[in-house]
């Protein structure tokens, strides 16, 4: 491969912000799935997450889009996603990182994702990172002018108020949020000078146990759940501590552990945690070797924490831990506290 750019390359991030910007900004959509830089040199493609760790060998219908649909030299700047029916489906997308060569090829086939671009850091023999964004985005449009499904183009506005209404409108179609980027941005690898601006909202939840941190004996995240009739659901972790507080944590929780799996309501999941997928001691898709065991706490304390959407039944991201809310019962805690965007089509959106 002989392009001006060469994998490994880190993607430019964005820094989170409350309210969306005002300035000029160009505001896009924020996209719920795998970053993902496409290198293509004729008939050789690779896909580089944000990790810089290939995706290539998972979306082999994404390596024949490009060949498709991408100028024959370029480096394209984007997002992996996955749509079933009319919202993205964060949960089968992460279906896709699976081991075995026949199992990616059936899912390719059953569940295809798509490419949605929205930079364009190198054409032809001209690398373009120090480009103003603006000017990149027009050489963006040109370049994606013929393509079709499952590549698209990511939708763009200089309106204030559009982008007030696409953060509202999108989030039923399973969208993250915006991003906001100066129009005389050049593209920094992994600097953090987009700004991001997400969903956030509070849910009570009943904490149930927690994993390790990686470092020894203080607490990774909290494990949380919701009532739904007599079943406690796992909908996700907190994490985000600062060590002092890990250490703190683990103190809190002390009094829980003991005798914890008497009558505990994921008793039968502590005991099959490597056997059993989908479940709080399911393994990582994006590190096989790391842990996810996990230790139980009677479920008698409720976590305030701040979360951006469901995916399913659970929280689409890693939760943000609040405070505790010893006012609160446990058996109080369920899904009906949880609001929902109003549906909005998919397809509008890649339009």
């Amino acid at each position: 491969m002989d392009l001006p750019l060469s994998p490994p390359l880190s993607p430019m991030l964005a820094k989170p912000v409350r309210g969306v910007p005002e300035g000029d900004y160009l505001y896009e959509p924020k996209w719920d799935g795998f970053r993902c830089i496409v290198f293509r040199d004729g008939d050789e493609v690779e896909l580089a997450s944000r990790n810089e760790r290939p995706l290539t060998r998972y979306f082999p219908e994404l390596v024949e889009a490009a060949r498709a649909n991408l100028p024959p030299r370029c480096v394209v700047d984007g997002e992996v996603v996955l749509a079933r029916g009319n919202r993205l489906d964060f949960e089968a997308l992460q279906l896709r990182l699976h081991p075995a060569a026949s199992r990616v090829n059936l899912l390719a086939e059953q569940t295809p994702a798509s490419f949605v671009a929205f930079d364009l850091l190198a054409f032809g023999d001209d690398a373009l990172l120090d480009t103003p964004f603006a000017r990149r985005r027009v050489l963006l449009e040109r370049a994606l002018g013929n393509a079709r499904p499952p590549v698209h183009l990511t939708p763009i506005t200089a309106d204030l108020a559009t982008a007030r209404e696409w953060f509202d409108a999108f989030e039923g179609a399973g969208l993250d949020g915006l991003i906001a980027k100066p129009r005389d941005l050049p593209y920094v690898p992994d600097q953090r000078l987009m700004l991001k601006v997400k969903h956030e909202r509070t849910a009570d939840c009943v904490v149930a146990g927690f994993r390790w941190h990686k470092s020894g004996p203080i607490v990774g995240s909290l494990l949380l759940g919701l009532w739904a009739g007599d079943r406690l659901q796992h909908v996700g972790v907190a994490g985000s501590f600062s060590m002092a507080r890990r250490a703190e944590l683990l103190e809190e929780l002390a009094p829980l552990r003991e005798n914890a799996l008497d009558g505990h309501p994921w008793a039968e999941w502590a005991e099959h945690q490597e056997q059993w997928n989908g479940r709080p001691g399911m393994q990582s898709r994006w590190n096989p070797t790391k842990s996810l065991s996990w230790e139980p706490v009677r479920p008698a304390r409720v976590a305030e924490v701040r979360y951006g959407g469901l995916e399913g039944h659970r929280f689409r991201h890693t939760a943000q831990f609040v405070r505790w809310r010893d006012d609160r019962d446990p058996s109080s805690c369920t899904y009906d506290q949880l609001d929902e965007p109003v549906s909005y089509d998919l397809a509008a959106v890649l339009r």
